[in-house]
């Protein structure tokens, strides 16, 4: 009796069963993405209606007519400019500092050796336990006692210290640079704030846009900070200025979502140029522990 090696099964079916996978992959993200992007354009249409079709029930979802003129109204009576042009300042200023102050811990945590660096990480990681809140009111006395209230610099300064989440991130990427590269620069004589800058630190340009881009995102959104030590509308932000465009023109929701939708294009803005380096970030700064 002669054995005969089993058919290789049709490639027909294995084309089919790809297709079906992919389609239902293809749909279950499809939905996932209108889901989260209902908010999104019932923000954008309702800033374009009349305000008088707003509150219509059944809602008419189409802007009957398109109202352009909520936008130029949002922008002059909220000043938006004021505020657009003082969170790009809080907002830049964190970035530089969250990157320096972070990465130069996260670099001595990930590429020296020193007595207690595991227990210093796992106590800087403790800090990420506790509440903000717990620190709200020492931290407004701090920064009163050295007459910062009322000022920007309670919103820039802290930025310039490490972040534990940053600090961690970081780390992570660090981990997972060749000591060959630093071994080698050391032999030529690099100590390690020229290894910090000219190895480590090009080499990581994801992981710096990864918390680059973190950093703007929460400082652009911020509103809890600006709302303890800002007192003068001239130094208000985006977020607390929308606050109070809220509740001065609270009637005018059409106004407001063109507001909301000003504060919303700078994030979708630098999330689209840098996605790619956001989710290699993300991606190699787990691969080691």
């Amino acid at each position: 009796m002669s054995l005969q090696a089993p058919a290789d099964k049709p490639q027909g079916w294995t084309f089919t069963y790809k297709t079906r996978r992919a389609v239902v992959q293809l749909a279950v993200l499809l939905v996932g993405s209108a889901v989260f992007l209902t908010p999104l354009g019932w923000m954008v249409l309702t800033s374009l209606k009349p305000t008088e079709q707003i509150f219509l029930f059944p809602p008419e979802f189409i802007p009957k007519p398109v109202e352009w003129d909520n936008y130029a109204e949002a922008w002059s009576q909220g000043e938006f400019w004021t505020y657009t042009q003082n969170s790009t300042l809080v907002a830049a200023l964190n970035i530089a500092g969250n990157i320096f102050g972070s990465s130069l811990p996260a670099f001595a945590f990930a590429r020296l050796r020193f007595t207690g660096r595991r227990v210093l990480f796992l106590i800087m990681l403790s800090t990420m336990m506790v509440p903000i809140w717990v620190t709200i009111v020492p931290t407004f006395l701090l920064f009163k006692f050295f007459g910062w209230n009322g000022t920007l610099l309670p919103l820039i300064v802290p930025g310039f210290f490490a972040v534990p989440f940053y600090t961690f991130l970081l780390r992570q990427y660090f981990l997972g640079i060749s000591h060959e590269l630093e071994d080698a620069a050391r032999m030529d004589g690099a100590n390690s704030l020229t290894i910090y800058f000219r190895i480590v630190m090009p080499l990581a340009r994801p992981a710096l846009a990864t918390v680059a881009i973190f950093a703007f995102v929460y400082h652009w959104n911020d509103l809890i900070t600006p709302l303890i030590y800002l007192t003068d509308e001239k130094l208000f932000t985006v977020a607390l200025g929308l606050s109070r465009f809220r509740n001065s023109y609270r009637m005018e929701m059409s106004h407001m979502m063109a507001a909301a939708t000003f504060a919303l294009v700078p994030v979708l803005i630098i999330y689209f140029f840098t996605q790619r380096l956001f989710i290699q970030g993300i991606v190699l700064s787990g691969s080691k522990g």
